[in-house]
């Protein structure tokens, strides 16, 4: 009985305090008076944060829900992840990362574009910024971010910049250069790999750049052994 009678008081005293610790978060005591933010913002505005924390940050110190708050900040186009914690006596502290946008994104079935960020992940906002297009097969987009890095000193060092590089369903990879020039290069699962057959054609290069040098429109580098070169028409270049 007395076993009993013990845990009937505790559980009457865990009762009575989770309703003062309820009846204590009504109060009007406490309220957020503070949002502090830590982290440079570049492309998050003051107008985003003041509408995110309106919709978040309610009640005082002890009702905020954090997770809400996270949530709602984590909606906001460039803002990658968030921390949030409270801060005493009367703040909500956040930790905001953006994106760095490094490419734009095109799913191979979607028309509309999105941004890469360093990481090689797909995200939805908006920038002016020149970034070059890649595209490809739905999850794919870190790949193709990876295989960018791996051309662009390749063709760097004979003036060019890629435009674009995309990924087909089949896993073929095409180049297109800043002066319109567009490289097939393959897959790599043939017998020699995309890199290879790209610094042949670089090579090569060297050796007609300047009978060549803004008239090429397209090079077929899919040969075991060579490439095919397609001259622009006039008006063509550039395109």
């Amino acid at each position: 009985m007395n076993l009993i009678a013990d845990l009937l008081f505790f559980a009457a005293a865990l009762a009575l305090g989770y309703a003062a610790v309820l009846a204590v978060a009504r109060l009007p005591v406490l309220p957020v008076r503070a949002l502090t933010i830590s982290g440079p913002l570049r492309e998050v505005t003051p107008a985003q944060i003041a509408s995110a924390a309106r919709e978040a940050v309610t009640g005082n110190l002890f009702a905020v829900d954090l997770d809400a708050v996270r949530a709602a900040f984590s909606k906001l186009p460039w803002v990658r992840r968030v921390e949030a914690w409270r801060r005493w006596p009367d703040g909500i502290a956040l930790e905001i990362e953006e994106h760095v946008a490094v490419a734009r994104w095109q799913q191979a079935d979607d028309a509309e574009a999105q941004l890469v960020n360093s990481a090689g992940e797909v995200f939805a906002a908006a920038s002016d910024a020149p970034l070059p297009l890649l595209a490809g097969p739905e999850g794919t987009a870190a790949a193709v971010l990876a295989r960018y890095r791996e051309l662009l000193p390749r063709v760097e060092p004979l003036g060019w910049r890629p435009r674009s590089l995309s990924l087909s369903p089949r896993q073929a990879w095409q180049l297109q250069l800043d002066d319109g020039a567009v490289l097939e290069l393959g897959r790599d699962q043939d017998k020699s790999g995309v890199n290879e057959r790209l610094q042949r054609f670089v090579a090569a290069h060297g050796q007609m750049a300047g009978q060549l040098r803004g008239r090429i429109a397209a090079v077929d580098l899919r040969y075991p052994n060579g490439f095919a070169v397609r001259l622009a028409r006039a008006g063509e270049e550039g395109k």
